[in-house]
């Protein structure tokens, strides 16, 4: 058998190569597939539309979105917050006005035993050794209980079925969070990111279509998903980390503006995925199966 014969099938060792086939082709095993860069989403993509952002902004976490998508977002939970709000006052309200008809018919039991007593209030005494005629000895219980038992509900018949108890609703939380980070965010928090394009004459549609399209406000070095990268939040302005570290540290100034610069002015842009590839760093998916037993 030669190197190269992989289909051969008369050696006598289980090769790894027939194992790999063997279990893709059973159905057993799992599977490990390393992710292309195809499943990666590109570091100045919004998080939620996944496209080349127009007008992008970053969260203080780091997380790039369109701005036009990311306050929609924010719109929609907002609304459903309070969707949500309205439905746990009509509940509360609910409750209120239930409570306060319980605690009238309570008020309303105790008169009536009340005036009962006073009715049943007589001048002569009672004679304890006369029979009552009112059926309520062991006898009239027990008819009690076999009447109750006539009238159990009929899962047939619709004005007798037992009708299921409504869900309570919890309070809502007010707060909005980042569909990334899972932190809170507010429209404040969104600061706008300005990327310093390769070639300033390329329409929108020729910078789409490229794989390099920005470089570095400062050292101009090409920007990608292998090279860290930072916003300065006065200017908005995207470095690479290592003129970060070399450069704008030593000072702690805005190249661009010239501003102050505090360690939370520098937002490292996180490099992740898509909804398949959680992170950059972790490029393997696997699928766990049935493992073939002898």
């Amino acid at each position: 058998m030669t190197r190269h014969g992989k289909n051969c099938t008369a050696g006598a060792v289980y090769t790894y190569y027939e194992k790999k086939k063997d279990t893709a082709s059973s159905g057993y095993g799992t599977q490990t597939v390393r992710l292309s860069k195809d499943a990666v989403k590109d570091f100045d993509c919004c998080c939620l539309s996944l496209q080349p952002c127009k007008d992008p902004v970053v969260t203080p976490d780091g997380y790039i979105f369109e701005k036009e998508a990311i306050l929609e977002y924010i719109l929609h939970q907002k609304k459903e917050i309070a969707r949500q709000m309205k439905a746990y006052d009509k509940q509360k309200n609910a409750k209120k006005a239930e409570m306060d008809e319980l605690n009238k018919a309570a008020k309303e039991s105790q008169m009536k035993v009340f005036l009962e007593k006073e009715m049943s209030i007589v001048s002569k005494p009672l004679n304890p050794f006369t029979a009552k005629s009112d059926g309520a000895g062991p006898s009239g219980s027990q008819q009690n209980g076999e009447e109750k038992n006539k009238k159990l509900p009929s899962f047939w018949i619709p004005s007798l079925t037992p009708e299921a108890k409504t869900t309570l609703v919890k309070k809502p939380d007010k707060t909005v969070y980042c569909p990334m980070s899972g932190r809170s965010l507010k429209m404040k928090d969104l600061i706008p990111v300005r990327f310093t394009m390769v070639d300033d004459k390329v329409d929108r549609v020729g910078l789409i279509n490229r794989q390099d399209r920005y470089v570095c406000a400062v050292t101009r070095d090409m920007l990608g998903n292998s090279v860290p990268c930072a916003v300065l939040r006065p200017s908005g302005a995207v470095v690479t980390m290592e003129c970060v570290e070399k450069l704008i540290k030593k000072d702690m100034i805005d190249p661009v503006s010239g501003d102050k610069l505090n360690e939370s002015d520098i937002i490292v842009l996180q490099r992740g995925g898509t909804g398949f590839s959680g992170s950059g760093v972790h490029l393997e998916a696997k699928e766990a199966r049935p493992v073939m037993q002898a």
